[in-house]
């Protein structure tokens, strides 16, 4: 099932998104007695866990979520461009997560090294069933990126489910990212996209008639079984012809 949503406001956007993450995190509480959670990183969820850090700080057992990242850059974990750190700054430390409830990639480890110990981290969390997430969260370049499945790269080939590393030449740089095999497991998928640098990127993923996957990697993610959802602004929706 998929759906899209567009929102006249990102503050909108964002409550109703936040609205949605509880209800996926108490659902999988009630049947499992634990959230696992993926988070998505650059700048556009700052807000986001900013205000499920504050304002629904009691909406959820915290204690019950554990939290992922569907991707890495390849940096130390102080670098202000690790995913990890921002999170760690907007969501995890003001709510107090336990050490032991954040799965952060090993960046010491060359990328290929911190790939395959990611995997196995998730793998021993998952006790041998089936890796599919509670809820992963993604966000959307403006060359149709997502996680780190960059247009024309490696990564996009790689059929398996599991975390991989891959060298993204635009960046000139490595990144550990899920794969979208690992990704299409989830039970729930959400996209975060707004602003207008977003609508082009947006239009050829939601209402190309032939996937080029190529070049709009965010084609890719089709979940096997589980939902996924569009939160977007009217900036970001404004070339959709429907």
């Amino acid at each position: 099932m998929e759906n899209l949503l567009i929102y006249k406001s990102k503050d909108e956007l964002f409550k109703d998104i936040a609205n949605y993450i509880i209800a996926i995190g108490k659902k999988a509480i009630a049947e499992n007695d634990c959230f696992n959670f993926v988070l998505t990183g650059g700048n556009s969820p700052k807000e986001l866990y900013h205000n499920l850090a504050t304002t629904y700080k009691d909406s959820l057992d915290w204690n019950k979520v554990f939290f992922f990242f569907g991707d890495e850059r390849n940096v130390l974990a102080e670098d202000a461009n690790y995913n990890g750190l921002m999170a760690k700054e907007s969501i995890l430390s003001p709510l107090n997560i336990a050490s032991d409830h954040i799965f952060y990639v090993d960046t010491t480890l060359a990328p290929e090294k911190a790939a395959i110990e990611y995997h196995k981290a998730i793998s021993a969390h998952f006790k041998g069933a089936d890796l599919s997430f509670d809820l992963i969260l993604l966000g959307m370049g403006d060359d149709a990126h997502t996680a780190s499945l960059f247009p024309g790269t490696s990564i996009l080939e790689n059929h398996n489910v599991e975390v991989d590393s891959v060298f993204v030449e635009k960046l000139a740089t490595h990144r550990i990212s899920f794969t979208a095999p690992l990704i299409n497991k989830a039970k729930n998928i959400a996209f975060l996209v707004f602003g207008k640098g977003k609508a082009e990127a947006l239009k050829h993923v939601i209402e190309d008639e032939e996937q080029h996957t190529a070049l709009y990697p965010s084609q890719l993610i089709k979940p096997i079984a589980g939902g996924l959802t569009w939160f977007v602004d009217e900036d970001a929706a404004s070339l959709l012809d429907n």
